[in-house]
């Protein structure tokens, strides 16, 4: 071991220096929300300039009615005008009704905030980890932290410190395990076999940026479901072969003097909770299916009888994982004896909206920006103009989707939130690529590759500190460049890997979800 840290000390010593200069930077930024308020002024400032100048674009469109393309124009429109100026005062309540991510976060959290109180995520990755056979052990760790998502602070807060533990019960040095689970967690916080509630803030915004160009698309919830499986699968193994030949031979036999005994498995109260749980699983999903699967059944789509695509089902998902979440947190809390009335359940619900008021206040912030945005036609203007030299230049669209990943990982060093940065990236680049023949979905894919490697490396992270302070439990001299040095290998690979997988997806055509 100690022949290993003589061999990397000098490269942890010029990362240290690296890292703290960005966090150096970093602690320079402002809250998300004073950036955004930042941001209106310049909108502000910026509308009144082209209104000045006369700024305007031409460009074709198709005709939501006739479906026949026409020609349009588009001038700049300013904040500062009597119009302008009523529009700022009089919108703020209804540009915030309007902004759906709201209502969706909510209505998921209230389900998944029930399921986190009881018990039931803790148990679940708990239950995973203790039945995991040696060898695959790294694989199952690693596809439960990407799953995670949907309550990502049992991922980071429950997982790792589990993942560690689980490791050098079998022998094994814990700080792979505590990578290995990081980098699921956290660099591929962007994909989930599952329809996780950051989904819905994702879609409300790239809708939003959709109806700039084109107001009669949408795209629906599992616009890129099939990606993300892909992706899941593809990251489950990559991530685990990391492990498994980088990380973990360079970590060497673990000599430190902390030891972890081997998991007895949870309590009776627990499993029998596990089972009431799956007992309202499958009630709800009769339920769900005596509303989805009969002809004519309310969830299907009343015209064309489809289940998936355009339908209720599809626009509920939301509800759907909520309702999920919330039986089978009553459930578990019932037979693990965690919640034991009805005040319980409401108490839980409570807290998780109570614990989104920070997020609710930013996407207050954000739905202005965004109203302002859209009311001045910059988007649009940007978007058409930069299309015309793209074309002009006979610039790939590929490589377009490339560097637009290169961007939100670097600036992901910085502003780590997925919302902020996509509700100010989604205005731009969604209309943009759209005049390039480039799907919103594809675009919103791309975003999900750039947005999550670099979470494992930046210390803005809000659980970097927290990881830190894990390792250090059985490397009493572990610090920011032994995470980070652990943790490079993750995110360069994942970054190229994930990034191939999106080109070869957009040039072979294949769907990123069901259409």
């Amino acid at each position: 071991m100690r022949a290993v840290n003589d061999a990397t000390e000098a490269p942890k010593t010029a990362m240290q220096k690296i890292l703290d200069v960005v966090e150096r930077v970093g602690n320079r930024v402002p809250h998300p929300a004073v950036i955004f308020i930042i941001l209106i002024g310049i909108v502000i400032v910026l509308s009144h300039i082209f209104y000045l100048m006369g700024v305007s674009v031409g460009y074709e469109v198709i005709n939501p009615e006739t479906h026949k393309v026409e020609h349009a124009s588009t001038a700049a429109r300013s904040l500062l005008t009597a119009d302008g100026i009523r529009f700022m005062f009089t919108g703020v309540v209804q540009n915030f009704m309007n902004f759906n991510a709201v209502g969706v976060i909510i209505v998921a959290m209230v389900g998944v905030g029930v399921a986190e109180s009881a018990g039931l995520i803790s148990a679940l990755i708990r239950k995973l980890v203790v039945v995991a056979h040696p060898k695959a052990l790294t694989y199952i760790l690693v596809f439960v932290g990407i799953l995670s998502s949907i309550a990502a602070d049992a991922g980071y807060l429950v997982l790792i410190p589990l993942a560690a533990a689980a490791f050098i019960s079998i022998g094994r040095h814990p700080l792979a395990g505590l990578a290995a689970s990081f980098a699921a967690v956290a660099g591929a916080f962007g994909v989930n076999i599952l329809i996780v509630p950051i989904d819905g803030i994702l879609t409300e915004i790239t809708n939003d940026a959709i109806h700039l160009l084109n107001p009669a698309i949408s795209i629906s919830l599992a616009a890129n479901i099939w990606f993300s499986i892909a992706s899941v699968i593809m990251l489950t193994v990559v991530v685990a072969l990391i492990t498994e030949k980088i990380v973990e031979p360079r970590l060497g036999l673990y000599t430190g003097e902390h030891t972890v005994e081997a998991s007895e498995g949870l309590s009776a109260e627990e499993l029998l909770g596990l089972k009431y749980a799956t007992y309202a699983l499958i009630g709800v999903a009769i339920f769900m299916a005596v509303l989805t699967l009969p002809p004519g059944a309310p969830l299907r789509n009343p015209e064309t009888g489809a289940i998936v695509g355009d339908s209720p089902l599809m626009n509920s998902l939301i509800v759907v994982i909520a309702l999920v979440f919330m039986a089978m947190g009553i459930g578990y809390g019932i037979g693990a004896k965690t919640m034991n009335n009805t005040n319980d359940v409401i108490n839980a619900m409570t807290k998780a909206i109570a614990n989104l008021a920070g997020l609710i206040f930013l996407l207050l912030i954000i739905s202005q920006f965004l109203a302002y945005f859209n009311y001045t036609n910059m988007a649009t203007l940007a978007a058409v103009s930069l299309a015309d030299i793209l074309k002009r230049a006979d610039f790939d669209a590929l490589w377009l989707l490339v560097g637009f990943v290169v961007v939100v990982l670097i600036l992901d060093l910085i502003i780590t939130g997925a919302v902020p940065k996509w509700a100010i990236f989604a205005p731009i680049f969604v209309p943009l690529l759209m005049k390039l023949n480039v799907t919103p979905e594809a675009v919103l894919a791309a975003y999900r590759v750039g947005d999550s490697p670099v979470n494992a490396i930046t210390p803005l992270n809000a659980y970097f500190a927290m990881i830190v302070t894990f390792a250090q439990r059985y490397q009493k001299d572990a610090g920011v460049g032994t995470v980070i040095a652990l943790m490079l290998p993750y995110v360069v690979i994942m970054a190229v890997v994930w990034t191939l997988l999106l080109a070869i997806w957009h040039l072979l055509g294949l769907s990123w979800g069901p259409g």
